[in-house]
């Protein structure tokens, strides 16, 4: 566990919990604003209430983000599978997958990380995190 930066992520999600609030309106719109075709594919997995489907999407993002410094081995093993099961399975492009966490770290970013040091956190954390959708790409 690196403590020292997992405490930068959590100041910073904390922050931008109190600034932004739910995030998940505005990480929708700038995911669909790169992907539109996606949204038909959140439409097509829940019918129903897409909208939860999103949410939940989001909550995972978030979950990584939280959990990245902490448990790295963890989401290693979680995009192992599920990077080739969203492809595979559900039709979800690579592209895409990754697209939704760079969306979620656009949204959340640039008001969670302000000094040069925490954004230096924030640029490992997006490295890493995109790097596992990567070496996933083919699988």
């Amino acid at each position: 566990m690196d403590l020292e930066r997992q405490q930068v992520v959590e100041a910073g999600l904390e922050r931008a919990a109190e600034i932004l609030g739910d995030v998940t309106a505005p990480v929708m719109a700038e995911f669909y604003s790169r992907y539109p075709d996606a949204r038909a594919s959140f439409l097509h997995h829940s019918p129903a209430n897409p909208g939860s489907l999103e949410a939940e999407m989001v909550g995972n993002a978030l979950y990584y983000v939280m959990t990245w410094f902490e448990h790295p081995a963890e989401a290693r093993i979680a995009f192992d599978s599920s990077v080739p099961h969203h492809r595979v399975a559900l039709g979800v492009p690579p592209d895409w997958y990754r697209g939704f966490i760079e969306a979620f770290l656009d949204v959340v970013e640039p008001v969670a990380a302000v000094s040069d040091s925490e954004k230096a956190v924030w640029r490992d954390l997006r490295e890493n995190l995109v790097g596992l959708v990567e070496r996933n790409r083919f699988l």
